[in-house]
């Protein structure tokens, strides 16, 4: 889709919430918390910038519905383990973060939880969720959205209201921070182009792949994802022979499978289907083209050691693309300790990747989707320190967010002059180990990759799309300089 369709598209979904019934979720004390807005209690608000001596009002942006409804609980986690580990905050439940939190302060700001947003992954849906929290229920921050619509969404919004400060939560689109530059929204990790940056490179050269199919959900996050690949592969020699985009949350994958080239037609495919969607995809492929060859396949983050119990352990071979987080196989004394702030915090909470059943908050933490969002808490937490708390000069606390070098436990963050991160991106593939089991383990690091891709894109190039990029060689800096990991130690 071309930026100017994105556009217009997004400008009708900001109209149409004006005439639509709104669907937010209540947070903070509030009992209703995490439920549909019809079951809450709300309260009137207008928006305006933040006055000397106001604390933070924070609204959190999830999404409770939809193909990754299952993240909702991880990602309002993730901001409150940051507030909860810089900021003195107390969960209000051992075994939910949607209950909400009390007594975070940063020099002698308080920071109170007044709303968590229910998105669906839909721009319409969202927009509803951010004039709730914002202009009902008085937040001046905003953490999140989680999708990359809801980006492109929130972002808008952000230009369109001043007084507002936005922290993106994890949603993976370019354009948000590319196209939109909003002033005050700021982005702390990659976008699905980034996070594709030195697989192709990986596979045309290690593996000898030449020939790839691709297949990507339909929606701006699917087309980062395969932009960054197709980018990746075809700036080294290679050829993309295929692009195919289901719609996200399709349910009978059969008739996309169907317009993929058989196995010996190319030498792999590349995956960045998502959500729900994974699992059903590589199933109807098994049913249309025959039983997986691990080593044939590449994905982006959703492809997971998870997959080789319904599909078995053929996957393993499959190499994946970075995500906010690396792999369990690569450990650090501060991934260990943030990793273990998070089971000091709850006793459990339910976890994505345990069917959201009871389980280890460090499961969760050890996952992109609450990284995204603690990362965002962090940032939040300095940016305040660097100003005294005094969020009333807005000019002066954006200006302290966008000159921050975040040490974090993955990584050092920092940010472009369009306030979206420059970050290091981890390649990995799923293996079989010792004891049978497929796992995931690191392969490479690839150093400081940011928005542009190495002169790729711009704020003047088109949207990612379904024909965009163009597949030609060019010169990317990361080529033939990844750091190779080896028994989860970076080789440098």
């Amino acid at each position: 889709m071309s930026r100017l369709r994105r556009r217009k598209t997004l400008a009708l979904a900001m109209a149409a919430c004006l005439a639509l019934v709104t669907t937010a979720c209540a947070g903070g004390a509030d009992d209703s918390a995490g439920l549909p807005a019809d079951q809450q209690t709300s309260a009137g608000g207008t928006v305006r910038p933040p006055a000397e001596g106001d604390g933070v009002r924070l609204g959190i942006l999830g999404q409770c519905e939809g193909p990754f409804g299952g993240f909702h609980e991880d990602v309002v986690a993730g901001t409150t383990l940051a507030l909860a580990r810089f900021a003195g905050a107390k969960p209000n439940s051992s075994t939910s973060a949607l209950e909400g939190f009390t007594g975070a302060e940063v020099a002698g700001t308080p920071i109170e939880l007044v709303g968590i947003g229910c998105g669906d992954d839909t721009a319409d849906r969202i927009l509803q969720e951010v004039r709730r929290l914002v202009e009902q229920l008085g937040a001046n921050v905003i953490i999140g959205p989680l999708s990359g619509d809801e980006g492109i969404a929130i972002a808008e919004y952000a230009k369109a209201n001043p007084g507002l400060t936005v922290f993106a939560g994890i949603s993976g689109s370019q354009e948000q921070t590319l196209q939109v530059r909003a002033p005050n929204y700021f982005r702390f990790y990659g976008d699905g182009a980034i996070w594709s940056a030195g697989l192709g490179d990986l596979l045309y050269n290690k593996e000898g792949w030449r020939r790839v199919a691709v297949i990507a959900d339909d929606y701006s996050f699917g087309h980062t994802s395969a932009a960054g690949f197709v980018a990746d592969f075809c700036a080294v020699g290679g050829q993309v022979t295929h692009r195919v985009f289901p719609p996200l949350g399709t349910t009978d994958y059969s008739s996309y499978i169907a317009q993929l080239p058989n196995p010996d037609e190319v030498d792999g495919y590349f995956w960045a289907v998502g959500g729900t969607g994974t699992q059903a995809a590589l199933e109807a492929f098994v049913n249309g083209k025959g039983d997986l060859t691990g080593d044939q396949h590449a994905g982006n983050m959703f492809f997971n050691p998870d997959l080789a119990q319904v599909l078995g352990p053929d996957i393993a071979g499959a190499y994946v693309g970075g995500f906010a987080t690396l792999p369990g196989d690569v450990r650090t004394s501060e991934i260990e300790e943030y990793l273990a702030s998070a089971d000091a915090t709850w006793d459990t909470i339910p976890g994505s990747l345990s069917s959201n059943e009871p389980a280890k908050p460090s499961v969760a933490a050890a996952f992109g989707f609450f990284y995204g969002y603690y990362t965002a808490g962090v940032a939040l937490v300095e940016a305040l320190n660097a100003v005294g708390g005094d969020i009333s000069d807005l000019d002066a606390f954006h200006t302290a967010v966008a000159g921050l070098t975040l040490d974090l436990p993955y990584g050092d963050i920092r940010l472009d002059e369009n306030r979206s991160g420059i970050v290091d991106v981890g390649l990995s593939r799923l293996a079989v180990d010792g004891t049978g089991e497929v796992v995931q383990q690191t392969v490479a690091i690839v150093p400081g990759v940011d928005q542009t891709f190495g002169g790729t894109f711009s704020p003047d190039t088109p949207s990612p799309g379904r024909d965009f990029p163009a597949c030609e060689e060019r010169d990317l800096p990361w080529t033939g300089k990844a750091i190779a990991v080896v028994d989860g130690v970076p080789q440098n």
